[in-house]
Order: structure tokens, then sequence, then C-alpha cells
């Protein structure tokens, strides 16, 4: 599992018939310090995921074991909207602070 941050959408008007009805968002990917690591991938949203917020998302074969994306070609899914990251008993991230 990774960390990234939603910095976009991704649509796609012509697509394979089984991706239809999904979300796509662009993910900015992170550091465990919610520092941006300079990558970026795209991921099939699976828990409403908004612009800004910090997700946790799986890629590769994990990624086809939700619900949502189960038996898909889907390599990238984000599976949960993080509230709280602490790190060596020290919090780097906390949505509630987040403006």
């Amino acid at each position: 599992m990774l960390l990234g941050k939603v910095a976009g959408t991704l649509v796609a008007s012509r697509k394979e018939a089984s991706l239809s009805g999904l979300k796509f968002l662009v993910l900015k990917q992170l550091d465990l310090e919610g520092n941006e690591t300079g990558g970026y991938r795209v991921a099939a949203d699976a828990v409403g995921a908004g612009i800004g917020e910090v997700v946790l998302y799986a890629t590769g074969s994990a990624a086809r074991q939700t619900e949502m994306t189960h038996e898909r070609p889907c390599d990238g899914v984000i599976m949960a909207i993080v509230d709280l990251i602490e790190v060596d008993g020290a919090v780097t991230y906390d949505k509630s602070e987040v403006s």
C-alpha cells in the first residue's frame, strides 16, 4: 500500500467496457512525512476521495481485490482516505488540521 494526494481527475470517454462506471483520479505520490516524491499515479476511486485528500492506494494485482475493481483490468485503486499518519511517535499528517 502506498500514500498519495489527489491532484486531479482523469476522464476517458472511450475505454474498455469493464471500466465503465469507475471514477479515475490523478495522485501525487507521497512519502511517510507527506512530502511529494515527484511521481504521479492514476487510480480508480473506490471510496469517494476528493481533490487535496491524502489517500492510501494499492497497485498491481492488489488493485483488483476491492469490490469495485474485482475482475477489472485495473492496476491502481484508492482504498482509503487517510485521517492521521504517525511515524515514530510523531504525527506527520492530521486531516483535521488541514485547511
